[in-house]
């Protein structure tokens, strides 16, 4: 999953504090709909409380991240870049109210701006991305519940994304993707398969933060089984390579979420 993992310890942003960015949402950027479910962007707090809500469920109920104590009281997996920037939903509405049963969230470089920065850069050099002609948008916190896992509520969200991309005019898309666990030599095989075949390259390469480096060069080119290591890759990463994706240099392991990230960098004018 693409998302980005890490949480500062410091307070917590209140549904209050998003309010003012519901308000600036614009819903019909997005409005796309197969059967039951539809994908849009989030137009009230409540449905940003919603994705909140199935973040949490998704990242510290199943995969065992660790809270801090004011999300695990409040039941929402929140940080500061949450109160101004757009989320999408995908909503099933087979459900009286249209449940929320997916989400991404999307940051563009203005929101970026008045953030101090993109989420990415807590983990990675991103100045390659940041410095590239045109818009750029940076795709994080994604999840889907795993009762929609199938093509139908995946195609929707990137269909979302497509819409979203098209309004604006983006021309790049990056963001950290996970694979599971902490043990870099454990995951030696997909490091080095994406380090081998697909790094980024130098003129869009971020790269780990030096105090965070690890080298995803582990194996010897003879000993990388390509169709093991995409075997072994979590099904967002397998996508983003089908987009004709990037990663960056280095990885950085999230102890809290119990994970391993790296970057990614899709180009949109090379996307199907």
């Amino acid at each position: 999953m693409i998302t980005g993992n890490m949480v500062e310890q410091q307070s917590i942003p209140t549904l209050e504090t998003a309010l003012p960015a519901a308000s600036r949402l614009h819903p019909t950027i997005v409005d796309i709909r197969s059967g039951p479910l539809q994908v849009r962007l989030a137009e009230t707090t409540a449905d940003i409380e919603a994705a909140q809500a199935l973040r949490y469920r998704i990242f510290y109920e199943r995969l065992g991240a660790q809270p801090l104590p004011e999300m695990a009281c409040r039941r929402r997996d929140v940080d500061q870049f949450d109160n101004d920037c757009d989320h999408l939903l995908v909503l099933d509405h087979s459900h009286d109210a249209g449940r929320v049963v997916g989400t991404y969230r999307l940051i563009r470089r203005d929101t970026a701006a008045r953030l101090g920065g993109f989420y990415s850069a807590k983990e990675f050099d991103i100045s390659s991305v940041v410095l590239h002609a045109g818009e750029v948008l940076e795709l994080g916190r994604s999840c889907v519940d795993p009762a929609y896992r199938n093509r139908s509520a995946m195609q929707l969200l990137w269909s979302g994304i497509a819409a979203y991309v098209f309004h604006y005019d983006i021309v790049l898309m990056f963001g950290c993707a996970s694979l599971p666990g902490t043990n870099a030599d454990a995951l030696s095989m997909p490091l080095s398969y994406l380090h081998r075949y697909h790094l980024a390259p130098p003129a869009l390469r971020p790269r780990a933060l030096a105090e965070r480096y690890v080298e995803m060069c582990r194996l010897r080119p003879c000993a990388i089984d390509a169709p093991q290591a995409m075997a072994t890759l979590p099904p967002l990463i397998k996508g983003y390579l089908r987009l004709g994706g990037f990663v960056g240099d280095g990885a950085v392991v999230d102890e809290q979420f119990n994970t391993t990230d790296i970057s990614i960098v899709v180009k949109t004018d090379l996307v199907t």
